[in-house]
This record gives C-alpha cells, sequence and structure tokens, in this order.
C-alpha cells in the first residue's frame, strides 16, 4: 500500500523530523530538539501539531439529519448549537467502539473529525446506517492543523484576531489568505488550543506563519506523552471494539437524555450504566521509575492476574512513569496496591486518580 503524505510533508523535513508510518501516512514522530523538549515546550508556550492524517466527514442534510444521527450516535444532538463541538462514539449492537470521534454542528450539516486508521471504515458505516439520504464527504483537499498550549491563543490572535472570543469545544469560520478556514477550540493534550480545518495549498504558509509568531512544531511522540497525562484515550489501545464506554470510564460522554433511547448498543450501555461493569479503565502509577508498557500484566496481592496496561510512558510534566489499563472493577479504586509483571519481576504500583497532569482547558468567556 502507497504511504500518503500530508502537505507539510516539506515543512517537516526541512525541520528535521523524524518520519514513521502511521495510519497509513508519513507522519513526524518528533524533530530534532526531541520528545522531552518538545513536551515540554507545548506545556509552557505553544506547539503546533499536524494532524491532517485524521478524517474531516462533512454530512449534509435536511430537516431529519439531526434526528438520524442521533439513531447513530449516543448524545444530544438536539440540543447542540451552531458551532458546537462534542466527544462522542462510533458503537456496534454490543457497545463496542469503532471509533472516538469529535462532532460539530455547522448549519445544515455536521463535521465529524475521525481517528485517522478508522476514517474509511467509520465513512462507510454512518453511509449504510444513513440509507444514502444524506451527502457525505470524507474531505482529502482539508489539511488539520493543531495549536496546543498556554501559548495558543496569543498565537493564533496575531493570525486570526477575532478566535479571542471562541469558547471551549465551539467553533466559527474565518479567513486566511482571503480563503475560509474553520477553527474550534478544542485539542488532545489537555491544554487550551485550537484545530485549524484548512485547504491544503495554503496550510503550509498558514503554518510557517505560525512559527514565526513563535510556535514551535510537535511530532507525534509528544503529543502521546501529552495526551496520557491528560488521561485521553488513544483508539487502538486503551479502547476498541472489544471496550464500551462504560468499561473506558467515559460514561460523561453518553448524554443523560439519551440513556433510554435507541442507538447502537444502547441496551448493553443501559444494562452497564445499571448493573456496573467488570472491568473498568484506571490511571495507574508505578511506585519506582519502571516504565510499564502496553500489555503489561496486572496482578493483586494474590498474584492474581486482574487486568493489563493499554499506555504507558514517562511524564514529563508530572516527573513520574505513568500508566492506563483495565482492571476487575473490584480493584478499582482510588489508592488500590497492585502489581505490574515487567521483564519477568512483580513491580508494586497504585491505582491512581485521572487525569495525571491538571487540564488547563480555557474557561468559559
Amino acid at each position: 500500500m502507497e504511504i500518503k503524505e500530508t502537505s507539510l510533508i516539506n515543512l517537516h523535513k526541512s525541520h528535521g523530523a523524524k518520519l514513521v508510518e502511521f495510519a497509513g501516512y508519513n507522519m513526524p514522530i518528533q524533530y530534532s530538539e526531541g520528545i522531552l523538549n518538545e513536551h515540554k515546550f507545548t506545556r509552557s508556550n505553544c506547539g503546533v501539531f499536524d494532524v491532517s492524517h485524521m478524517g474531516q466527514l462533512f454530512i449534509y442534510g435536511g430537516d431529519d439529519l439531526t434526528k438520524d444521527l442521533e439513531k447513530i450516535f449516543p448524545i444530544d444532538l438536539q440540543s447542540l448549537k451552531i458551532n458546537q463541538s462534542k466527544y462522542s462514539f462510533l458503537m456496534n449492537d454490543n457497545g463496542g467502539i469503532y471509533d472516538d470521534l469529535i462532532i460539530t454542528k455547522i448549519n445544515n450539516s455536521y463535521l465529524i473529525i475521525l481517528n485517522a486508521a478508522c476514517k474509511n471504515n467509520d465513512f462507510k458505516i454512518i453511509k449504510e446506517k444513513l440509507k444514502d439520504k444524506y451527502q457525505l464527504e470524507l474531505k482529502e483537499n482539508l489539511s488539520l492543523i493543531a495549536l496546543q498550549g498556554p501559548g495558543a491563543k496569543n498565537v493564533l490572535e496575531k493570525v486570526i484576531p477575532e478566535i479571542d472570543k471562541l469558547k471551549f469545544m465551539h467553533g466559527g469560520e474565518f479567513k486566511f489568505n482571503d480563503m475560509n478556514i474553520y477553527i474550534t477550540r478544542s485539542g488532545y493534550t489537555g491544554e487550551d488550543g485550537f484545530e485549524v480545518s484548512i485547504p491544503n495549498e495554503i496550510a503550509e504558509n498558514f503554518t510557517k506563519v505560525l512559527l514565526d509568531k513563535g510556535s514551535k512544531l510537535i511530532g507525534l511522540g509528544a503529543r502521546d506523552t501529552l495526551r496520557l497525562e491528560a488521561g485521553l484515550c488513544l483508539y487502538g489501545n486503551d479502547i476498541d471494539i472489544k471496550t464500551t464506554p462504560i468499561e473506558a470510564n467515559l460514561k460523561w460522554a453518553i448524554s443523560k437524555k439519551r440513556i433510554d433511547d435507541n442507538y447502537p448498543g444502547s441496551e448493553i450501555i443501559k444494562k452497564q450504566i445499571t448493573l456496573g461493569v467488570k472491568k473498568l479503565r484506571v490511571g495507574i502509577k508505578p511506585e519506582s521509575k519502571v516504565i510499564a508498557r502496553a500489555n503489561t500484566k496486572i496482578f493483586n496481592k494474590e498474584n492474581e492476574e486482574i487486568g493489563k496496561v493499554t499506555s504507558g510512558t514517562f511524564g514529563p510534566s508530572v516527573d513520574h512513569p505513568i500508566s492506563m489499563g483495565y482492571v476487575d472493577n473490584n480493584y478499582s479504586l482510588i489508592d488500590t496496591k497492585i502489581f505490574l509483571e515487567i521483564r519477568g519481576k512483580k513491580v508494586s504500583a497504585n491505582i491512581c486518580k485521572l487525569p495525571f497532569y491538571q487540564k488547563n482547558y480555557v474557561k468559559e468567556i
């Protein structure tokens, strides 16, 4: 299969990016300063991420579109305001997660941001469920540029002054080089930030302007350490077709108004909310400096296997190894002592509160 490249590929190369194949794309894992420095710069200033590999699905429709989408997604779209975004899931009939996504209401249409590795399958599933009633476009002519960090607003404001009024999880249409771009105030690091949907032909120029204003390019390596510190899930690791939103500790993303409604997996979700779950996603903090990576087995004091790690790294902002994983719900309480099997040895750890790093999303304006 041919590996795709984003419209920023030349910019990545000119900044010394180490490129790797990710979800079918040639993507920067890090630049010359390294993951640690990129992570810290994002936490203190403004990092720029090329996330153009992700899917931008536009659904154009008529009067019934909102009602029909509520048959697919477990969120209250009726009360969603124009240009407001919500986090949600595409699920199967067992409540397993095909993908997690961000859905934004735009006038008489919706924009859905899909994970790169899932986008083509998501498109097929959504199109089939909507029964060809609406126009669906998975746009390849748009890039997606994310600015993240406490300095993100100051940097972007120098380029697009009007964004200062955007609320968290809200978006709007703006102009750059006399072309329409769409900006949402959101992100994947636990910091304030923005995601910019922009035509491919002006994406590189736009990104260069952001860099001139004091931001830096950040790779997927630091994106992963940042999101894990913020307790955010990575599809394919922390959530997948074998886990439900309730097991993933994401019940908050199921709209309360929708709990008794019908959508794929609704009966399972309702049952799990009422009766509880056998396994639950938790935060894990080793007592030593050893890092527990994905698939590390988890044991109780009696040496019984009770779960496994799904993501693990060293958290630069918390200066300690951190992990997330699933454990038997009987062991999910904060401060429960557990043991991680790393290189044949049992390492003591504790169940801890998520997120590991206090999120700094913008407050309501």
